[in-house]
């Protein structure tokens, strides 16, 4: 049994340090460098210390934390392109709470609207993201996607919960999936 924790352990520890060399990586791509840019222009600069490599409980690959910055989660993203979408995704968060004074997390309509911009803006659902989960569907792919992973997210917060998140959802869709700023348009 010790030699099962052990080993365990020392999994544990190279996934965190494996997933810290692919967060410095992913510092240098085109889509991170113009995000972090577009925080510094809006009074908000994101040092390479904002994102942090841990070990999480949850299936998530990573997260936005108000005030501390972004955790990827070494233990659940294994490619370089999981981590660079994981903070491409948190990224527009911190964008979001950076430019609107007012951001609250606790607030459902507030959440629903960050977590559709970062699906719409991040690639989190692009077609070919979508078959690699098995999901496929030919038409109105990307906006399902959107919609199934803002309620999973919206379902965390303990604010929002069933029928209540979906509504939340559906009355700020329209203004939060047409609002693409850093970007002119959806990358």
């Amino acid at each position: 049994m010790e030699e099962i924790d052990a080993f365990s352990s020392a999994d544990a520890d190279k996934a965190l340090k494996d997933c810290e060399g692919m967060i410095q990586k992913s510092l240098k791509s085109p889509i991170v460098k113009f995000l972090r840019e577009h925080l510094e222009k809006a009074g908000c600069p994101v040092q390479d210390n904002f994102f942090k490599a841990i070990n999480c409980d949850k299936l998530h690959a990573g997260g936005y934390i108000q005030g501390e910055g972004i955790v990827v989660c070494g233990n659940r993203t294994e490619m370089q392109d999981d981590v660079n979408q994981a903070i491409t995704h948190e990224l527009i968060h911190a964008f979001d709470d950076c430019r609107a004074a007012n951001l609250d997390w606790t607030d459902c309509a507030h959440h629903a609207c960050s977590e559709i911009r970062a699906g719409h803006l991040s690639g989190d659902c692009h077609f070919k993201r979508e078959l690699l989960r098995g999901f496929i569907n030919i038409r109105g792919h990307e906006q399902e996607c959107i919609k199934r992973r803002v309620l999973t997210s919206l379902s965390s917060n303990p604010y929002c919960s069933g029928s209540t998140a979906k509504d939340y959802m559906e009355s700020v869709w329209d203004v939060c999936y047409n609002d693409t700023a850093p970007f002119d348009r959806a990358p």
